[in-house]
This record gives structure tokens, sequence and C-alpha cells, in this order.
């Protein structure tokens, strides 16, 4: 009985903190966050990583960094859609079959799959930031894709596809597997950090325009 108590109370504090990221809206937001909550405007972000590594790192252990990076994303996104999803079925908050739905703002239509735990925005975000937080040990950088995976589970809720604890559970399995991938990738690379690596800002500049245009975007749209 207790641990049921326990977890009905999280239950309910996870839908009040996602009904109060979600009930705070603008056009402008509403823009800003659906836009930045997609995959295909981070490209020149995750290109301008990729040429970071292939510039700093011999070839080899580049194309190896990059394996490694890959295998991530893939362990990020696998257990939670193909393992864990399945077996929680936790709807979605914006999904019509759930019953908080009818209180959740939709921007642009968009409701995302049927279930939401946990969430492969979070761990495919956090999985990529964990990473390069180990391949570079950059205060910059660092804080950089931290920050950019922390708005992007933002955007998340704010959209109303994900309760928090959907993100939570999320960045932890991104945690997971950047660990345990990059541990395999320093193992079979003999990876060593240096001190100083060659236009290792180059990310924060691309990621920080691609962040104020879609910013701009917002608002001169709304």
């Amino acid at each position: 009985m207790i641990l049921a108590d326990v977890l009905s109370g999280l239950v309910e504090m996870d839908t009040d903190l996602l009904l109060a990221i979600n009930g705070w809206r603008a056009e402008w937001a509403d823009l800003f966050m659906y836009a930045f909550s997609g995959k295909w405007i981070w490209i020149p972000l995750y290109a301008s990583i990729l040429y970071v590594i292939a510039r700093n790192l011999h070839w080899k252990v580049a194309i190896g960094c990059a394996v490694a990076i890959a295998l991530t994303i893939i362990f990020a996104d696998q257990i939670g859609a193909t393992f864990i999803r399945p077996w929680v079925c936790r709807l979605r908050p914006a999904n019509p079959e759930n019953p908080i739905s009818e209180f959740v703002h939709i921007v642009n239509g968009y409701r995302g799959g049927r279930y939401g735990f946990p969430s492969c925005h979070a761990a495919n975000t956090f999985g990529l930031a964990f990473f390069l937080f180990y391949l570079f040990r950059n205060r910059a950088l660092n804080w950089f894709i931290m920050v950019w995976a922390l708005l992007t589970c933002y955007s998340r809720s704010y959209l109303g596809v994900h309760y928090p604890g959907d993100l939570l559970a999320g960045a932890f399995i991104g945690f997971v597997g950047a660990s345990l991938c990059y541990r395999l990738f320093c193992g079979v690379c003999k990876y060593r950090r240096r001190e100083n690596y060659t236009h290792i800002y180059l990310p924060i500049w691309v990621g920080g325009i691609t962040t104020i245009n879609i910013f701009l975007y917002s608002l001169l749209s709304s």
C-alpha cells in the first residue's frame, strides 16, 4: 500500500508539472518549441560535431568515434522504443485516449505516437550530450550541449507529448548508453583526451546561430 501511494503521488506530481509547463503558452513560444523539437533542423549542428571530431582525431579513431556515437543513439532509441514502451504502455499526455488530453494544449495538431515512456528525444539528445562530455571535457561545449539537451526536453513537455518523468527516464537511458559506448570506444580505439582541440567552439556557434534563427522566425511569424 505504501509503495502504491508513493507511485500514485509521483504520477500526480508528474501530471501537475506537465500541465504547468504545457499551460504556459504564447504564439511565438508555440512556434519556437515546435521548431526546436524538430530533428532535421539540427543537421548543421551534428555536421559541425562530426567536423570537430574529424579535424582533431586520427581518421581511424574518428571513424571509431562516429560509430560509437551512432551506437549510443541506437542503444538509447531502441531500449526506449522497442523494449520499454511496449512493456510500460504509458499513453502520451496528448493522446486522445488519455483522460488528461482534454487539458493539454496541442501545437500544430502534433500529438506524437501512442506511448511516451521513456522519451526517445531525451534519450538521444542526452546520449549525444554525455558522449561529447566524456570525449572533450571542454567547459563551454559541455554547458552548451547540456543546455541544448535540456531545452529539447522542455520543448517536449511544452508540446504536451511527454511527461517530465518520461524525459528523466530517457535522459538516464542516454547517460547509460553514452557511458557504455564511450568505454567501448576508448577500449577499442585507445583514445586519450588532450588539453586543446581545434575548432572546438564550432558546434556552439552553429547551434547558437540555429537557435537564434528559430527564435527570430518565431517572433516574426507570430
